[in-house]
């Protein structure tokens, strides 16, 4: 059997005059109790997502000082949770409910002072009109003569040759860069199953039978096996799986466990659908 889930991951009780959702285990207890179920040290997580083990630890803390900032925390918590087999997702958007704040705006009053000025230029506005008035006058007569003096040297130096213009130059295209083209996914998918303890394990592919229905020990190793598309049943999660080289771990789960696995990821399969290895 199965060990059962750990006292975070027990449904909390409602009674009929409860008005709130059940609360959410710590983010770190969540991390530090998958990682222990799971049995994995910190070490092999810092290889498998590339963080610096104080940060991990620092996550399984909440000691969120110690990281860099709350953008790096969430991209951290992101990869811990991934790794594990959690919702990534969840653990973000609970960090963000409890330790993200919109900073205050600070509303600085209008002194007096600036009342009075702005009194002041409306006073001041009608003589200003009538002086703003009187130039544009002066300006439209002084343009008036310089029109004038002009039209007449135009008619007298009638004869002169007309300026040459010179035509544009085409402005050159830029020269575009081309995007770089993303690497295709592999079709096939390399697969080891790595047992953490005693768990039974059914493995096909297609219609071949790779790993019988067995009970692999702990330390025992199945694979490596290559195929397009994998369907598999455990009995428990005391199981490791890597593909294509990265650690994927299994979460915990009171009943057997089945997935189907391809290029694009690993997807749960219900209880009615795992696939069984018997005659």
């Amino acid at each position: 059997m199965p060990p059962g889930p750990f006292p975070s991951q027990l449904p909390c009780r409602r009674t009929p005059d409860t008005r709130f959702p059940c609360p959410m285990p710590e983010i770190g207890q969540s991390l530090r109790e998958a990682r222990m179920r799971a049995r994995i040290d910190i070490s092999e997580l810092e290889a498998e997502t590339k963080i610096r083990a104080k940060y991990l630890r620092a996550l399984e803390n909440e000691e969120w000082d110690l990281l860099p900032g709350p953008t790096y925390v969430k991209s951290f918590l992101r990869t811990y949770a991934e790794a594990l087999g959690l919702d990534g997702r969840l653990l973000v958007e609970e960090y963000k409910l409890r330790h993200e704040r919109l900073s205050d705006v600070e509303l600085q009053p209008i002194s007096p002072r600036s009342a009075r000025d702005r009194d002041r230029r409306r006073r001041k506005a009608p003589g200003a009109g009538r002086d703003v008035a009187v130039a544009v006058v002066v300006l439209g007569i002084v343009g008036g003569l310089i029109a004038l003096g002009q039209l007449g040297n135009d008619n007298g130096n009638s004869s002169s040759p007309a300026p040459t213009t010179h035509a544009a130059p085409h402005p050159v295209p830029p020269t575009r860069t081309p995007k770089p083209k993303r690497k295709p996914k592999p079709r096939t998918v390399t697969l080891t199953l790595v047992a953490t303890g005693p768990v039974y394990v059914c493995l096909r592919a297609r219609d071949k039978i790779l790993v019988p229905a067995q009970t692999l020990q702990a330390g025992r190793k199945a694979g490596p096996f290559k195929a397009r598309r994998f369907a598999m049943t455990f009995g428990n999660s005391n199981l490791r799986m890597r593909v294509n080289g990265k650690l994927r771990t299994v979460p915990p789960s009171s009943t057997s466990i089945g997935y189907v696995l391809d290029r694009n990821g690993r997807r749960p399969l219900p209880a009615g659908k795992q696939p069984t290895c018997g005659a």
